[in-house]
């Protein structure tokens, strides 16, 4: 099981409410949301800890569907130990690496183990998610890539790891402060269970999730959202070609909740409630 920490909405408030749950991306954490979390006060919060991360760091991960498992898990519980209805909706909150397992959570996960108990997701919020490589080409590529990472992880200091990782392109946003407050944070987490978990859940062995995405429209009307920052130049780009409903934030980089957490929180609100409309109000 996931070590997750479950935060209450205020008294009386959460009623009828989807339980929403955040994964974290690839080095985080559950907690890396908390400038987030006070904005949500009238919702049930759900904050897992990913495989080979934060109090997960000794848990191993094998692969997509093996992580999804364990994420499905921790939500079951989650809801028994709350003594909710097992029908209670949740809305999934991906960063990264989280945004990726939370779109085959909901396209994917159910098809291979359709006889486990399902959840009931009501809606997705995409932040910076890549949604997979649309040729062998590509995946090859992010392979080995994804490979030299993970034997740098393994076998090197990860101070020094860490320190290279924040400068490749999708980090340009962040300044130096920013850089070593980051680099000093993740120093903390064991090298070869982030190995294990980049390899077992590479982009490489990842399908092309949009055109799926693309269809998902969940009972009560509500379809994806994608959340990206103005200056992540390539998932905003991402963002613009997927067709998804998109919110492009202003003044942030990839890490959208981290860098505008209010703004973040802003908008996710907003999503939250729509989904309490029904199809016809949202159409009027």
């Amino acid at each position: 099981m996931l070590h997750s920490q479950f935060v209450q909405a205020q008294k009386g408030k959460a009623g009828g409410k989807p339980l929403v749950v955040f994964l974290h991306g690839f080095l985080g954490a559950g907690d890396d949301w908390k400038a987030v979390k006070d904005y949500l006060t009238g919702y049930d919060k759900l904050f897992i800890d990913l495989p080979g991360h934060g109090e997960s760091h000794s848990i191993q991960s094998t692969s997509f569907d093996a992580v999804c498992g364990l994420i499905h898990s921790s939500v079951l519980k989650c809801i028994e130990t709350q003594k909710q209805s097992a029908t209670r909706p949740i809305c999934l909150v991906g960063y990264s690496l989280g945004a990726r397992l939370a779109m085959y959570f909901v396209t994917e996960y159910f098809k291979i183990q359709s006889h486990l108990t399902p959840v009931l997701v009501a809606g997705l919020v995409i932040e910076g998610g890549n949604f997979g490589l649309d040729s062998q080409a590509a995946r090859h590529a992010r392979l080995a890539n994804d490979l030299a990472w993970s034997e740098r992880f393994k076998n090197d200091d990860i101070a020094e790891v860490l320190s290279d990782w924040y400068q490749q392109p999708v980090f340009s946003s962040l300044n130096h402060e920013q850089r070593q407050h980051l680099i000093a944070k993740r120093s903390v987490n064991l090298g070869d269970k982030l190995s294990q978990m980049l390899m077992s859940t590479s982009l490489a062995h990842q399908p092309d999730l949009l055109p799926q995405i693309r269809q998902l429209q969940f009972s009560n009307g509500s379809r994806p959202l994608y959340i990206t920052g103005e200056r992540d130049k390539k998932f905003t780009a991402l963002a613009k070609h997927s067709h998804l409903d998109c919110q492009i934030i202003m003044g942030a980089g990839h890490n959208v909740h981290k860098e505008q957490p209010e703004v973040f929180a802003s908008v996710l609100l907003g999503y939250l409630e729509q989904m309490g409309e029904s199809p016809r109000k949202k159409l009027e």
